[in-house]
């Protein structure tokens, strides 16, 4: 816990961020826990005889990269362990992603529908002029969590047999892989942070200002043609992304020039 731990004010590093450091160390030890209380800022000043400024810099910044969350006139809590994903870099399904995490996946299906594609997805699946889409629009669950709101678009010459799937219960590429044509093979992600819009406040269940990790995805057949276009919207306070690099296999792979 805070009580007996100090401040070094010897050194440069800014009394602030040496809090901070201490704060988020005590909640990956566990000693709070998810949804514990912490001491006040007035109580933590007191601690480290530090002004209230210094105190509330250190929260502030705990609760925008998601490990603190206040409620009003009650107080600062610690949230949730972030969701650790590692789905950016593989083809897996988010119930399998969420699943091998110890979590319990759940997809609430808001539209399923044949449409006339925006002008973004036309030209990213290679559409021809009049020519449909399908649009299916979820709302993804960790733990009954809302996490992620998905915009996935799918040709509809292509992909019309998908309509015939229960998409609440069923995964999307399991379904796309039944046909040749329309496994993915690999997708090419753009990701992004932004600011929370009324859309995310309504569906994940956010205040304004928090970050949202936009995923633009683009996957292909073997083809090496557009099968699905998707605009994933994830929670930034309750979701890591995990990337791993391998130095060797980049180097063997290097283009040659």
């Amino acid at each position: 816990m805070l009580y007996g731990q100090q401040l070094n004010k010897n050194i440069p590093i800014p009394l602030y961020y040496q809090l901070k450091e201490l704060i988020m160390e005590e909640i990956k030890k566990g000693n709070y826990k998810s949804g514990e209380l912490i001491p006040t800022e007035n109580e933590i000043g007191e601690m480290f005889q530090i002004s209230r400024t210094t105190v509330r810099q250190a929260i502030r910044e705990l609760e925008h990269e998601g490990w603190l969350y206040r409620v009003k006139s009650k107080g600062t809590f610690v949230s949730k362990p972030k969701i650790n994903q590692s789905f950016i870099q593989a083809l897996g399904s988010f119930d399998d992603q969420i699943a091998k995490l110890g979590r319990t996946p759940h997809t609430e299906l808001l539209d399923f529908k044949s449409i006339k594609p925006p002008e973004q997805v036309a030209v990213n699946l290679k559409l021809e002029p009049l020519e449909k889409v399908i649009f299916i629009h979820r709302r993804r669950y960790a733990d009954n969590e809302p996490i992620v709101m998905v915009k996935t678009y799918l040709p509809y010459t292509r992909c019309s047999f998908v309509l015939e799937h229960d998409l609440a219960n069923e995964s999307l590429y399991p379904i796309l892989s039944t046909n040749e044509e329309t496994r993915i093979y690999k997708i090419k992600r753009l990701i992004e942070a932004i600011d929370a819009k009324a859309y995310d406040m309504k569906n994940l269940n956010i205040s304004r200002g928090k970050a949202i990790q936009q995923f633009i995805s683009v996957g292909y057949n073997v083809f090496d043609e557009p099968i699905e276009y998707s605009i994933a919207r994830y929670r930034g306070d309750r979701n890591s992304f995990e990337v791993f690099i391998d130095a060797n296999n980049s180097y063997n792979k290097a283009p040659k020039q």
